[in-house]
């Protein structure tokens, strides 16, 4: 038997920049960190030679084809395993709540099926094969971003290149600013979830249009990661944060609703500084920067939301459990 663990992670800034439509001809960005919830895969040997995939549904198969999910489908394609498997995933948080839990699924499951085969691989390589199995074989229309700081874990800088390489750079600043930037979020939970690929393909057919928007939250995303790099107080990081909502209302009518556009004016006005919608948008996980004399007021200011209390997570995707 073989578990992964694999983060999730929030985006803070220069999502839209990592699609290809976009890095191939001016290079993206964003800054990202992995958090302590997880995606756990665990795949085991199955006494006979058909496959058995457990997540919100139950499949049993005797051929890879047959099966309906189609990254794990896809990826013991990739690999070539094709009987005597049985797959399980169990995640900390729903799917489809912005926080990457597709591409964590991804690569977690790339990571313990290669231990399964007794093969090691790198951060690096479990990212772009998971981007592979999702971007080019499924034709998922997201980005890089998610698969990489799920490998990788950490507070990263991702840039993506025109010549599809891609550089991860950890923000290195001090623990006191660390520790300061982890205590000045909040999370809320929306009650509403959503396919990122429906508000993703409707942004991929702007790009053109969106081009001068995505590239201001680009560099946002660099900004940021100087304001943590120096180290002062962090309310500068709290109004990018701001600042990059307001850029990203205008990449599709999708992004956000009324009732969305309510909690955070409310959460604005009892001292949050800025905040974000994480994921492509239109629910989810709303995300806030506040300062600890402010969060109080912004828990009283948002009672029909359910707060999700995370922390920072160092490590990507890691194997836990060999037996």
């Amino acid at each position: 038997m073989i578990i992964s663990r694999t983060p999730f992670r929030i985006s803070f800034a220069g999502g839209g920049s990592d699609v290809p439509d976009f890095y191939r001809q001016t290079p993206g960005a964003v800054i990202s960190t992995a958090i302590d919830k997880y995606m756990f895969i665990m795949v085991t040997r199955r006494f006979d030679h058909s496959i058995r995939v457990s997540y919100s549904k139950t499949e049993t198969v005797h051929a890879v084809d047959e099966l309906e999910h189609p990254i794990v489908r896809e990826t013991l394609r990739y690999l070539g395993l094709t009987s005597g498997l049985e797959i399980v995933s169990i995640a900390d948080i729903p799917a489809r709540t912005g926080l990457g839990s597709s591409s964590s699924f991804t690569v977690g499951l790339l990571h313990a099926l290669y231990t399964y085969k007794g093969q090691y691989v790198s951060a690096e390589r479990l990212a772009a094969e998971a981007c592979h199995i999702e971007i080019d074989v499924l034709k998922e229309p997201i980005g890089k971003q998610d698969q990489y700081i799920a490998a990788y874990g950490g507070l990263q800088l991702i840039r993506f290149n025109p010549d599809e390489t891609v550089f991860v750079d950890p923000v290195i600043c001090s623990p006191p600013t660390k520790v300061e930037l982890g205590a000045s979020l909040m999370m809320f939970w929306t009650g509403t979830s959503r396919r990122a690929g429906d508000v993703l393909e409707i942004q991929r057919q702007r790009i053109e249009e969106n081009r001068p928007v995505l590239t201001e939250l680009r560099d946002i995303s660099s900004r940021m990661r100087d304001v943590l790099v120096r180290g002062t107080r962090l309310t500068e990081f709290g109004a990018l944060l701001h600042e990059a909502w307001l850029l990203k209302r205008r990449l599709a009518d999708g992004v956000t609703n009324p009732t969305l556009d309510d909690y955070y004016e409310r959460a604005r006005e009892a001292g949050a500084l800025g905040g974000k919608l994480l994921g492509a948008g239109a629910g989810g996980f709303l995300m806030l920067f506040v300062e600890r004399q402010n969060q109080s007021a912004v828990r009283a200011a948002l009672p029909e939301l359910r707060e999700l209390p995370f922390g920072p997570e160092a490590q990507g995707s890691k194997i836990v459990y060999v037996a």
